[in-house]
């Protein structure tokens, strides 16, 4: 059976659906081909199941990419204040939560079911269960499937990254990119858990689910958020931020009590100086079993000034070297892609092949923790829907 359409895209995630949205509003007769049993998946689990949709907060510093100008067109074109009125035109109830991030009061099946509304508003036709063999470009794009034959002028590729396989994720897109001689960033995974190696493990790993708000930095960032032990290693939000700027071997610079100096009462000569008032002291700012095991490994050799004081600036510098991440499977997001080199700002179409775009995760653009990276799948989308 062979089908025509005006445009196909290859993906029914957030970049896919909103970019079909777009263009059907334009009168463009569009296909999505979804691999999947159902649409939007990652949307689904995004959030703990509320789905984190935008940040208030959204800017270009905000991304990281080979090149840090190239979201910025889509993002000023496609903002924010944008999906928030989708949201609100749906009256589904959202809240900020912390940082300018936007979750969903009930769940993220909100979200989807607005995004599936607006396609059949738009005449978009849905295709499940599609699982894509071979791609080839003659005048249109021909994309074979095991039922069927789908031709277009114009081929959105919108498959994502390689983030959380047990979900679907695969590495097709970027195989697409290389068929057609795309240059292509090394993907690796981004805001993910880190894991220490035995040594540091043998320390610390026996405090999982012991959480702090520290400081966290690499490579001339920092972000100040929680920080949660695990059994391999470390997690929660400072840690998920700094991993995705982080390079092994490099460590990483905690700052266990931001903002605040442990030691300050030691500076008072009558005051005790002993183990026992330091453990209540780092008590007073730390929880207490992390309190204590900084005692057991950072104990000041005398009580002297200088001794307290070396104290107090290894709490603010603990340097831990992670042995590496825990992986695309509890990665939450891909960093790298298809070279943004080979794309258009503007449009997100390529270059070199014309009709064809990349859009999403696919791309060398990739947020921050907090819902940066909705955001530029919504601004992506939309950027390639307008322009088809």
């Amino acid at each position: 059976m062979t089908h025509s359409f005006d445009a196909l895209i290859l993906g029914g995630g957030a970049a896919g659906l909103m970019c079909a949205i777009e263009a059907g509003k334009r009168g463009r007769r569009v296909a999505v081909l979804e691999h999947a049993d159902r649409l939007g998946k990652k949307i689904l689990i995004s959030g703990g199941g509320r789905c984190n949709f935008t940040n208030l907060n959204c800017g270009p510093e905000n991304f990281f990419s080979s090149n840090p100008h190239f979201a910025k067109s889509a993002l000023s074109r496609y903002t924010p204040a944008d999906f928030i009125a989708l949201v609100e035109k749906y009256r589904i109830p959202y809240h900020e939560k912390t940082l300018g991030q936007l979750f969903c009061d009930r769940s993220a099946r909100d979200i989807l079911a607005l995004l599936e509304a607006e396609c059949l508003a738009a005449g978009v036709t849905i295709y499940l269960n599609t699982k894509i063999q071979e791609v080839k470009r003659a005048i249109d794009f021909v994309v074979h499937t095991s039922t069927a034959e789908f031709h277009a002028p114009v081929l959105v590729v919108a498959t994502g990254g390689l983030s959380i396989p047990k979900i679907g994720a695969t590495s097709f897109g970027y195989d697409l990119a290389r068929k057609f001689g795309f240059a292509i960033r090394a993907p690796r995974p981004a805001l993910v858990p880190l894991v220490l190696g035995p040594e540091d493990c043998s320390r610390y790993c026996d405090l999982a689910g012991v959480s702090t708000e520290v400081i966290a930095s690499c490579n001339s960032r920092q972000f100040r958020e929680k920080m949660l032990f695990t059994h391999r290693g470390l997690s929660g939000p400072a840690i998920l931020q700094i991993s995705s700027y982080w390079q092994n071997p490099q460590p990483i610079l905690i700052d266990l009590v931001p903002g605040r100096e442990v030691t300050a009462a030691f500076r008072d000569s009558t005051n005790a100086r002993n183990v026992g008032a330091l453990r209540s002291e780092l008590r007073k700012f730390l929880p207490h079993r992390l309190a204590d095991r900084s005692l057991d490994l950072l104990a000041p050799t005398s009580w002297t000034n200088h001794a307290i004081a070396d104290l107090e600036k290894k709490i603010h510098a603990w340097a831990i070297s992670p042995e590496g991440t825990e992986g695309y499977e509890k990665a939450e997001v891909t960093a790298g892609g298809i070279d943004t080199g080979e794309l258009s700002a503007k449009t997100m179409e390529s270059h070199k092949v014309p009709g064809l775009f990349f859009i999403g995760e696919v791309v060398d653009v990739t947020g921050q923790l907090g819902g940066f990276n909705f955001q530029w799948a919504w601004a992506s989308g939309a950027a390639a829907g307008r322009a088809l």
